[in-house]
């Protein structure tokens, strides 16, 4: 949805995870809004590291918008950016890259977005992604519009400037029923804060009250319960909501389809105290590790996470294991992701700058090790050669999610295909070139059951997206197919 930001912005030591989409956030009825806003995407930075913006909206100074590379902490904490920010409306994105000119940064690629209309301006953040972008793109260009952005967002703002209707809200339902994949979406206007999610519902958004006057828009709970929101429900897959005034008005634009929402936000990309469903993330990342137990025991001396992902699952994998838990992989919390220019020197430590092994309780041990997912194999192979380099007698890896066999075109920066070592390998293949002793991955139906699914996953009707376990994807990824991506060959 936006582009690669610049090589120090980037983590060059974990090259081998499913980057988190996008973080988006909006406030209103209350004082000094940028600071909610800053302070809600300093708690949603885990979904976008690379940039982050803030648009705000005061009467008599109008909007405001500041955008900036990097961190929360290190752009949005100053004074002078923050005053620079006035009003009691305002919307924020944090952002990794999933669409765009990759490896080329821009400022103006970052979100929000803001469009003038004739009835008053408007600002957008789009977390997710459009399937059927470049057609929309190529369309628009052909009318006239002239696109500021690499971002297939930006579709969005030109989509609402070409309605015919007579008020943002309507121009905005105008424009999301021509888009296809997935999105959730904050936007304003200078007297309403909108929230909407596409009709599968795949990217979360949950609504927050803020004292008596007050509302929020968030990705996660966890957004909410740093600013002291309480939480009152998730936007329902489909809802559009319009805040003015303290009142809120629901809408349904698109036509109803069955929920799909994405299922590893509950394996990686959510965080582990927000709430999804209703249900902690953190007890079901220890319920996938409990069922991932039952289905892959194996006898062993210590059950080990891979930091941080693979905690809560390792936690729930020991427990019904009987297993004793134990941190032999601790991570150096202060190496972050603008650590140091990655020369072929540094890159050649790999994780080791990273991660070190517990050495002391790792000697001569049996050791699982659990995380939550194996995507390219790279990091994977190296956190196993610094644990039999520590001593260890055996390594068995057990994955809190299925193979990723197959590309995210919905908002998660995945790899092309051929380079998802389950696309090409099978599981017994893939142990030998991890060169572990075992190596079991939960089943889909596991991770069904983990998630509250209790009869596993319907083939013809599954609850979630998990199409890149499954290859079966609910919208069909339009742009992707134009350029030659094979979908799955029906069974």
């Amino acid at each position: 949805m936006t582009v690669r930001a610049r090589a120090l912005t980037t983590d060059p030591f974990d090259d081998d995870k499913l980057r988190e989409e996008c973080g988006i956030f909006g406030v209103t009825g209350v004082a000094d809004a940028a600071n909610f806003v800053a302070l809600g995407l300093h708690a949603l930075q885990h979904r976008g590291q690379e940039a982050g913006g803030i648009v705000t909206y005061e009467p008599a100074e109008g909007f405001h918008s500041a955008r900036r590379f990097g961190l929360v902490r290190d752009n949005f904490t100053k004074q002078d950016v923050i005053d620079s920010l006035p009003g009691a409306l305002a919307i924020g994105h944090v952002r990794y890259s999933t669409a765009g000119s990759k490896g080329h940064t821009q400022i103006r690629d970052v979100q929000p977005f803001f469009g003038e209309f004739s009835m008053g301006g408007s600002a957008i953040a789009h977390n997710g992604n459009i399937t059927n972008a470049d057609a929309l793109r190529r369309e628009l260009i052909g009318m006239g519009s002239i696109f500021q952005s690499s971002s297939d967002s930006e579709c969005i703002i030109h989509l609402m400037a070409r309605s015919l209707q007579k008020t943002v809200p309507e121009r905005m339902k105008d424009a999301l029923r021509r888009v296809e994949g997935a999105f959730s979406v904050v936007a304003m206007t200078r007297t309403k804060l909108i929230g909407v999610r596409d009709a599968f519902g795949v990217r979360p958004l949950v609504l927050g009250r803020i004292g008596e006057e007050g509302w929020a828009l968030a990705s996660e709970t966890c957004a909410l319960d740093i600013i002291g929101a309480d939480f009152v429900r998730e936007i329902e897959p489909g809802e559009m909501v319009v805040i003015e005034n303290d009142e809120i008005t629901t809408h349904r634009p698109f036509e109803q389809k069955k929920a799909r929402f994405c299922i590893f936000e509950h394996v990686y990309f959510s965080r582990p105290d927000s709430s999804l469903g209703g249900r902690s993330v953190y007890e079901t990342r220890s319920a996938i590790g409990a069922e991932l137990a039952k289905e892959a025991p194996v006898e062993a001396d210590l059950v080990c996470p891979v930091p941080d992902s693979g905690t809560p699952a390792a936690i729930g994998y020991a427990q019904e294991s009987g297993i004793p838990y134990a941190m032999g992989i601790i991570r150096n919390q202060y190496m972050g992701r603008t650590f140091i220019e990655p020369t072929e020197q540094i890159r050649n430590m790999g994780v080791r700058l990273k991660l070190n092994v517990n050495r002391a309780l790792i000697k001569g041990k049996r050791v699982i090790l659990v995380d939550d997912s194996v995507v390219r194999g790279t990091t994977s192979r190296k956190i196993k050669e610094m644990v039999l380099d520590a001593g260890a007698a055996e390594v068995h890896f057990r994955i809190a999610s299925p193979p990723t066999a197959w590309p995210c075109f919905y908002g998660v920066d995945t790899p092309q295909r051929e380079k998802l070592l389950a696309a090409t390998m099978s599981e017994e293949e893939m142990r030998d070139h991890l060169g572990v002793d075992s190596l079991k991955f939960i089943s889909l139906d596991g991770l069904y059951r983990a998630v509250g699914e209790a009869k596993g996953r319907d083939p013809k009707a599954p609850a979630y997206c998990d199409a890149c376990f499954s290859g079966e994807y609910p919208v069909a990824p339009a742009d992707q197919i134009e350029k030659g991506f094979a979908l799955k060959a029906a069974e």
